[in-house]
């Protein structure tokens, strides 16, 4: 339908050093996922702290690394779980979409994870994946479990600010990673296995007006994490493709950024100088990528 947009290489700002890779132990989400293959780390999820630091989860192993503006690695935390999201909040905490345990919370200070929302009503979650904050600090985040086409039952939540959960869909195939538009009216989802991003215009209530699909894409095994600047632009992750494409606030592609090495692009988030520059998780290798932004961006809701 488009032309294909310009094409660009991402550098790589920091890896993984192999001393900090797991080995020798058994994780059963590796288990599953890569049918026993050795997975030394399995990076999603990257969130700036308040002094510039990039955290990213490692999903099979249960921790969160730090990685400094000079691209130091360190692990910050280490816990029981199956880390997938991350975001920081507003008072410096960050939260965290936890594949077995629901919503954790974080505090860098202390290096505490702790359970935050570990059910809906009596229900446990089938698996949350993903999460952001609204200016006023209600949380949206997706119930994504092994939901697909087959099974179109993955869920979008909101926490309220008060504390109030809301379940605002129920029929997603495979709900991944979800950005809100500058003016907080619509919110983009990426559906990985329909391979689409669905827009949902919120009224002002908090309704849902109206759902549909945004962008079709296809190859790969679809969108995962997406990142949001100050035009409204997307760029969205291709996991299973290799590459991460920036897409106009009208939904036309604008660039396709490649990684270097790997197929699995799941996240990425604005970040460095001026925020204008989009950090990539490459979770196969233990990557993270960076690659200047040609359009003016900003991480919007990673300290809110």
């Amino acid at each position: 339908m488009f032309a294909a947009p310009p094409r660009i290489e991402a550098d790589v700002f920091a890896k993984i050093p192999a001393e900090l890779g797991v080995t020798g132990r058994k994780s059963y989400w590796a288990e599953i996922q890569f049918g026993g293959a050795d997975t030394p780390t399995f990076l999603e999820g990257p969130s700036f702290d308040r002094d510039g630091n990039l955290w990213v989860v490692d999903i099979p192993w249960g921790r969160l690394l730090k990685i400094t503006p000079a691209g130091e690695v360190s692990v910050g935390a280490e816990y029981d779980g199956e880390p997938n999201g991350l975001k920081f909040h507003k008072d410096g905490r960050a939260f965290i979409c936890d594949h077995k345990n629901g919503i954790m919370v974080f505090d860098p200070k202390t290096g505490e994870v702790a359970p935050f929302l570990e059910r809906s009503s009596l229900e446990r979650f089938k698996a949350t994946n993903d999460l952001v904050f609204t200016r006023n600090g209600d949380m949206y985040f997706t119930d994504q479990g092994q939901t697909s086409l087959a099974d179109p039952s993955g869920r979008l939540y909101r926490l309220r600010a008060n504390g109030r959960l809301e379940c605002l869909l129920n029929n997603i195939p495979s709900p991944n990673g979800l950005v809100l538009n500058k003016a907080e009216n619509v919110l983009f989802l990426a559906v990985t296995r329909a391979n689409a991003i669905w827009k949902i215009t919120l009224l002002d209530n908090g309704d849902i007006a109206k759902v549909g699909t945004y962008i079709q894409m296809s190859g790969g095994n679809g969108p995962d994490g997406m990142a949001i600047d100050d035009d409204d632009n997307i760029a969205v992750c291709h996991v299973g493709f290799g590459a991460v494409w920036l897409f106009s606030a009208r939904g036309e592609p604008m660039l396709r950024i490649d990684a270097p090495a790997g197929h699995m692009t799941t996240n990425c988030a604005f970040g460095g100088p001026d925020n204008k520059t989009l950090y990539i998780t490459e979770s196969k290798t233990g990557t993270v990528l960076s690659a200047p932004m040609p359009v003016a961006g900003r991480l919007m809701y990673s300290h809110t």
